[in-house]
């Protein structure tokens, strides 16, 4: 054989002989095993192109979304119910107005496929509106970078890596928990006073409930009251307030409804860019007042320095930059999530004693002060806000850009594809939790008992609240300690119930509830 001529030593040579004679005798074990690679290989070519993948064509989309149409004025979680059953579980979005084309998908296998294959840098598709104000409209200021929620590849990843050890530790949220408690505290004189003569809250209690995170965020963020919990605030205040809510009603509108904002500089786009513009100013403006403070007031020990104080050690770009990423992706979701969780609670009256139970050993008076120590033994409050977030999320998925060429259902998916993962449908499904309709927060706790046995076999990849991998949320941590905080104070406070049928979501960017939040609350006896 050509091979064997080109041999340097007879031992080789003969090693080569050996093998050979082998390989006649066990021709199989010549043949390299399969590897991912080949396997992987096979799968793609095997699978259906991409444009066979179903979905409305572009007409289809103009017609559907216009007044009449099958999809006018549906609200996110409907759309995709509409979706699914008009295409099935996997569907081609066509891009309109300079997007690309996004798949929608209903499937957890793919979820998990699409998360395990997301590489060093994942791809998270952003608010296209909210990027282009940071590296077009404003390059000088944020000197091209998009920030922790809007960067992608390596100039994501040296963000990242500087905010995990601050943003991540568990360490970090326990110096916080006093700070929010006492704003949870305050809120809790608010809503004894706002109760009308039936004891129950006004109207617009989910603006009060978005008052109570926005000021808890001015907290964490900038280490600064902002004073929207007056009864009375100021214009300041108010103006935070209506610019934080605006910024998510116009992302909406702008980057997931049909919009020209692309090609033609809408009136809504120039709106947003200007709420942009302040929003950066009121964030500039108390990051330095803070900065002021540390200078005349400096910790002494690194581990009692606050977020703010540590991301500043960095530089301060970083820290306005990271400042203005919590307070405009840690209100509404928080909010969300809470009203969603409370919902709940003031449905299934024998969960909330149960948890008020469980709140008594913890405070044992209704002024008692919630401290690191005793927030550690809430198993059953914790197993309620899972269960809330699963019946109710703040979001309605997540998504991602496909790391590498992947197959998802049959058919092939290129490298960069947007595929957005609608979770929330699923999670009401008896196919992936037993009594999935039902408030269960028994299925979460580690013991045994046909209740908590109804999780057991639902899918890894239905329920991630927070997201998975290297791009899962940065502010989980701080995000559960703020519900936990609110829920016990309420809980331990308040006898509640909710008289109006069921909580009608409205999904944009965040999921918000359609109905007036009129909570009955009675304050209880001990």
């Amino acid at each position: 054989m050509p091979r064997d001529s080109q041999m340097q030593t007879t031992g080789v040579a003969q090693q080569c002989s050996i093998g050979s004679r082998i390989s006649t005798v066990r021709p199989w074990s010549a043949q390299p095993p399969p590897t991912s690679e080949t396997r992987e290989g096979k799968e793609w070519a095997n699978a259906l192109p991409f444009e066979r993948i179903p979905g409305p064509n572009i007409f289809k989309m103009v017609v559907n979304f216009a007044p009449g149409g099958r999809y006018y004025k549906a609200n996110l979680p409907d759309l995709h119910r509409l979706l699914r059953k008009d295409y099935g579980d996997l569907l081609r979005m066509p891009g309109l107005f300079g997007r690309k084309d996004i798949l929608l998908s209903f499937s957890p296998d793919d979820f998990e496929k699409i998360f395990r294959s997301e590489g060093q840098w994942p791809f998270r598709p952003t608010l296209d509106s909210f990027l282009y104000y940071r590296k077009e409209v404003r390059p000088v200021v944020f000197m091209g970078m998009g920030g922790l929620t809007m960067d992608q590849g390596e100039s994501w990843q040296r963000f990242r890596t500087m905010v995990n050890p601050v943003m991540m530790q568990p360490k970090t949220v326990k110096l916080y928990i006093d700070k929010v408690d006492g704003i949870a505290r305050e809120f809790m004189e608010i809503m004894k006073n706002i109760r009308d003569e039936k004891n129950e809250l006004p109207a617009d209690f989910d603006q009060w409930l978005n008052r109570w995170a926005l000021e808890t965020i001015g907290i964490l963020a900038m280490d600064t009251r902002l004073g929207v919990l007056q009864r009375t605030p100021s214009d300041e205040a108010e103006h935070i307030v209506k610019n934080v809510r605006r910024f998510f009603e116009l992302t909406y509108q702008l980057d997931f409804l049909p919009s020209t904002w692309r090609y033609i500089k809408t009136r809504k786009f120039k709106e947003l860019m200007n709420i942009l513009d302040e929003l950066n100013e009121l964030v500039k403006s108390k990051v330095d007042e803070a900065v002021f403070r540390f200078h005349q007031n400096p910790s002494l020990e690194s581990h009692h320095k606050s977020v703010l104080e540590k991301l500043l050690s960095h530089n301060r770009f970083v820290a306005v930059l990271m400042a203005f990423d919590m307070l405009l992706a840690g209100v509404d979701t928080t909010t969300s999530g809470t009203t969603g969780i409370l919902y709940c609670l003031a449905r299934n009256p024998e969960k909330q004693e149960k948890l008020r139970q469980e709140l008594r050993t913890i405070l044992p008076k209704k002024d008692s002060p919630l401290t690191p120590e005793n927030m550690r033994n809430m198993p059953y409050l914790r197993a309620c806000i899972k269960e809330g977030l699963r019946l109710c999320p703040p979001i309605t998925g997540t998504a991602r850009g496909v790391g590498r060429n992947i197959v998802l259902q049959g058919y092939q998916i290129p490298k960069g594809t947007n595929v957005a993962m609608a979770a929330m449908t699923l999670l009401q499904e008896d196919k992936y939790y037993e009594r999935a309709k039902e408030f269960l927060p028994e299925r979460w706790l580690n013991q045994e008992s046909v209740v908590s046995s109804t999780r057991k076999n639902s899918h890894p990849f239905v329920y991630i609240p927070f997201g998975f991998g290297p791009r899962a949320c940065v502010g989980k941590r701080m995000a559960m300690m703020e519900m936990e905080i609110i829920l016990a104070r309420i809980t331990r406070l308040f006898e509640y119930r909710w008289n109006y049928g069921e909580l009608r979501i409205r999904g944009a960017v965040v999921n918000i509830p359609e109905n007036e939040l009129k909570f009955e609350m009675r304050e209880v006896d001990d």
